[in-house]
């Protein structure tokens, strides 16, 4: 009772799993739709130099037009250049200079030994030199303020009074020393000397820049300027059909845009445009459901591997909600290339391509200039697309980034081009988001070894580890069951080579060939290839069992794979490389030996299943074709020959085949790989022709 309730799950999820992918959909669906801006979308699409081809738009509202960025920068240029910087007086600065001076003044005389009777009125005489200099003011000037020449005008605080001034008008510390120098009046030089170092070592200046009062007043400055020139008022034309949006036109439309967007923030209803919202999304989700059901069919009843799909579709989708509520400044910084990478290495070329198309359909409900937004993802998914076929190497990763680098550059300058007409107006910084896309796309590589290990799906990338002779479970195999282990290499140079031309998973059966008797591992001396003397232990045992030694290698196979987490589209190679077959030769020893004696054939007989696609198809044929190869005593090329065609004919009469999809143009293409690859293992010399 208890293990009945311990499995009740199992069961419930096996009568319901095929309800379980339309609840992954509907759920799919409400969480992309639940996140999405919900105000009603502006109608229009529309681009500078382009003919309106819409009717003619009349103004439902009055709004005012917005300037442009180029025209908002340069008002704030000239608006700052028109500010003037900031500098303040200083008064209490002459009283304490010429106190300071006044008491040096008679240190340095008497230290000097001048004359006293001179003393006060050279005192007075400089003091009073050193008081208009001050009156006038002293500045110290500031490098950024000359932009053109020497002098500059600024504006002078004085108790909270300004006045414009130039720095021509004020003295700084080297002129006022000039002015020094030529009204002093002395016919002592000794005098003159001391009185002038004595006022140079005390002059400082009493106007400094305020940079906190400038910044204040610039930023001041700028936040007052319009961001607005004109309005266009309710019931007037906006723009005519069939006229040139120009580039006075364009800007009318993106504030009409804008405003129309802030308004019906407030005045549309969220629920009709949620509602607008469930149909579009529900749609294109349903679409690909019926896609996947009537051309992959394996995806559509593995709810794994649906899920996979719709993971990665909601979440390119919340990724562009979220840059949506963050106000991104560009909305190509969002990775959309990731999507057919990432799903044409762990599914197909096909299913990327359209599954790309789907997100990018969706993305262009909620994006400005949809159109061109669809053309650079779609053009840059096939990129992605055609340049991974095969994920063999690391480089293939940055080849294909730099390939979909590319193509973004070859749309965004056709697209500038057309639009702007002049290689020099080109915004080349708008350009950047393309760049951090494709460096984002990168991650695909992490995420694609997290979804392999998540769902339980197997890449290419997977699969060239597996088939590393170097792993753990093969070496094991080399050093047990060595023989085995040829035979396996054997099998996989065939394999290899048939599916290719034909026209499969090469490196899924190049796996699949490597692992496909792992099983013998456990009792590798009751396999002929791995006895290397003349005595067999299948001799002392009766035939049945002997038999079930040889199918028990499967089990073996399977449970040490999983043990060893090897995917199940490589297991599956194990359990139907013999299919359902008998064991010929102890069946027919049996039969031979105890004729009287009832036989049951399962006994004798693997447990299935028959291979059931081309790939565990053609590794079928080239395990038998191989492991009865290495019985010829005479390999030449009609025995070679005969031997093929017995192996794979007889394999075609026990009706192993039925279920891949093999045609007989692929057995035949089979056939020959086979007759050619053995003809060269046993070095067998070709007859040519007399004549030739």
């Amino acid at each position: 009772m208890a293990k009945i309730k311990k499995n009740s799950h199992k069961v419930l999820y096996r009568k319901y799993s095929s309800n379980i992918k339309y609840v992954m959909m509907v759920f799919s669906v409400f969480i992309i739709t639940l996140f999405l801006p919900k105000q009603p979308r502006f109608r229009y699409e529309f681009e500078k130099g382009e003919i309106w081809k819409n009717k003619d738009l009349i103004s439902p509202f009055t709004f005012a037009i917005l300037k442009t960025n180029p025209q908002i920068s340069t008002d704030k240029k000239d608006a700052l250049e028109n500010v003037l910087p900031i500098y303040t007086l200083n008064r209490a600065m002459r009283s304490n200079i010429e106190e300071a001076y006044l008491t040096e003044f008679d240190v340095k005389w008497r230290s000097n030994n001048l004359p006293e009777t001179e003393k006060e009125s050279y005192k007075q005489a400089s003091v009073k030199l050193l008081r208009s200099i001050y009156d006038k003011g002293i500045i110290a000037l500031n490098s950024r303020h000359q932009n053109e020449g020497q002098y500059y005008d600024f504006s002078l605080l004085d108790n909270n009074v300004s006045k414009t001034y130039s720095t021509q008008d004020v003295f700084t510390t080297a002129s006022a020393l000039e002015y020094f120098k030529d009204k002093f009046a002395s016919t002592d030089l000794r005098i003159k000397d001391m009185v002038v170092n004595l006022i140079e070592d005390h002059l400082k200046p009493n106007i400094v820049f305020d940079e906190k009062m400038t910044s204040l007043l610039q930023e001041t400055t700028v936040n007052s300027i319009s961001i607005t020139r004109g309005m266009v008022q309710k019931g007037e034309l906006i723009i005519a059909k069939n006229n040139v949006v120009d580039e006075e036109t364009f800007q009318k439309l993106q504030s009409f845009k804008e405003s129309y967007e802030a308004q019906t923030k407030t005045i549309g209803d969220s629920t009709l445009v949620y509602l607008g919202q469930v149909l579009l999304v529900g749609f294109i989700t349903s679409l690909l459901m019926v896609f996947l059901k009537l051309f992959r069919k394996d995806i559509f009843a593995d709810n794994r591997q649906l899920s996979l799909l719709l993971l990665v579709t909601t979440s390119m989708l919340l990724a562009l909600t979220w840059a949506i509520k963050l106000n991104l400044p560009s909305l190509y910084y969002i990775p959309f290339a990731i999507v057919p990478i990432i799903i044409r290495i762990l599914f197909d070329t096909r299913l990327a391509l359209y599954l790309h198309l789907l997100v990018i359909l969706i993305a262009g409900f909620f994006v400005p200039n949809s159109f061109e937004f669809v053309f650079y993802q779609t053009t840059a998914g096939m990129v992605a697309i055609y340049s991974i076929r095969n994920l063999v190497k690391r480089e293939q990763l940055l080849l294909s980034a730099l390939y979909i680098l590319s193509a973004y550059f070859i749309s965004f300058l056709g697209i500038a081009l057309l639009r702007e007409g002049a290689v020099k107006q080109i915004e080349w910084s708008n350009f950047m988001p393309f760049v951090v896309s494709v460096l984002l796309s990168l991650l695909a590589y992490p995420l694609i070894y997290g979804f392999e290990r998540l769902f339980g799906i197997t890449s290419d990338v997977a699969l060239i580890e597996l088939t590393n002779t170097n792993n753990k479970l093969l070496r094991e195999l080399a050093f047990k069951a060595p023989g085995t282990f040829q035979h396996s290499l054997q099998v996989a140079n065939l394999a290899e080579a048939a599916i290719f031309k034909i026209g499969g998973n090469s490196l899924l059966v190049r796996a699949g060939a490597l692992y496909h008797d792992i099983g013998k591992i456990e009792n590798p001396q009751y396999f002929i290839e791995n006895q290397n003397t003349g005595v067999s232990p299948h001799d002392k045992l009766p035939y049945e069992q002997s038999a079930q030694i040889i199918i028990k290698h499967v089990h073996k196979g399977i449970e040490i794979t999983r043990r060893h987490q090897l995917p199940e589209s490589v297991i599956d190679f194990i359990r139907t490389h013999h299919g359902n077959t008998r064991v010929d030769y102890f069946y027919q020893s049996f039969l031979k030996n105890s004729p009287e004696k009832f036989v049951d054939e399962n006994i004798f007989r693997y447990p299935g299943p028959i291979p059931f696609s081309k790939e565990t198809g053609v590794l079928m044929l080239a395990d038998s074709v191989e492991a009865a190869s290495r019985s010829l005593k005479n390999p030449d090329a009609q025995n070679i020959n005969d031997l093929v065609e017995r192996i794979i004919d007889y394999k075609l009469e026990q009706n192993q085949l039925d279920n891949c999809d093999l045609t007989l143009k692929d057995i035949e293409t089979i056939k020959l790989i086979f007759k050619t690859m053995l003809m060269s293992i046993y070095h067998v010399r070709i007859d040519y022709p007399q004549n030739l």
